[in-house]
């Protein structure tokens, strides 16, 4: 994950609609709301948990410089990978300043709590990994 100035976060999760969300939304208060971190530039995804939490200790071992290069080799304008499929799950919001949010609002129109049920329903199930 990165901020638009680059700040960069390392994190391992097995639901990575879920922890997009999260990030975008500033659940869990934190180094990532703190610094903004809510752009998905980089993953790999693997079955194997101990490979996971490997990889992710070793990438977090890195020089930034190395990061860096990484990203850039599958991303080089650090464009944020989740934008294509975090819509078609969530919806994009389009709700009018008075409109209810709650329960009743219609599915995918908005980003709320019905929706982020959504998420741990609905992900991308065959990407269980971030880094």
């Amino acid at each position: 994950m990165s901020s638009k100035a680059k700040v960069l976060y390392v994190g391992m999760t097995n639901n990575l609609a879920r922890r997009v969300y999260e990030h975008k939304n500033k659940i869990n208060i934190g180094f990532t709301a703190k610094y903004n971190v809510n752009r998905l530039v980089y993953f790999e995804e693997t079955e194997d948990e101990i490979k996971a939490m490997k990889r992710e200790k070793q990438i977090k071992g890195w020089l930034r410089k190395k990061k860096i290069k990484l990203i850039e080799t599958t991303n080089p304008n650090w464009d944020d990978l989740s934008t294509p499929w975090m819509d078609s799950i969530l919806g994009k919001p389009e709700i009018a300043e008075n409109e209810y949010l709650g329960d009743s609002s219609p599915s995918g129109s908005c980003r709320t709590p019905q929706n982020y049920k959504r998420i741990n329903n609905e992900s991308l199930k065959n990407i269980t990994r971030i880094f």
